[in-house]
């Protein structure tokens, strides 16, 4: 009984530490055909985020002061050096509610 439980609390804490991207010391955000996955990272301030273009669509990846070109394929990486929280988007794809944050720590 106690070994069964044991596995389910460790079940249930893999599974919860995959739903939710982790603090850590820098993030990999999947461009995908019209979303961001994950949605929201979280970063140490001095991390650098890397936007991976996976999907067919073209995509783009803007924020308020800095933005990737159009591309299909590819990365592109952004150093965080400030401490807030960050709001994107894809301008192709807004509509679709294609958006994502990254929050700085």
């Amino acid at each position: 009984m106690k070994n069964k439980l044991l596995a389910s609390i460790g079940a249930a804490a893999t599974a919860a530490a995959l739903a939710v991207p982790a603090l850590g010391a820098g993030a990999t955000v999947r461009v995908d055909d019209d979303v961001f996955k994950a949605k929201t990272v979280r970063i140490t301030k001095g991390s650098t985020v890397i936007w991976r273009w996976v999907g067919d669509n073209p995509h783009n990846v803007k924020f308020r002061s800095f933005r990737s070109t159009i591309k299909t394929t590819g990365r592109y990486r952004h150093k965080f050096t400030r401490r807030g929280t960050y709001r994107y988007i894809c301008t192709l794809h807004d509509d679709k509610g294609m958006k994502g944050t990254v929050i700085v720590r």
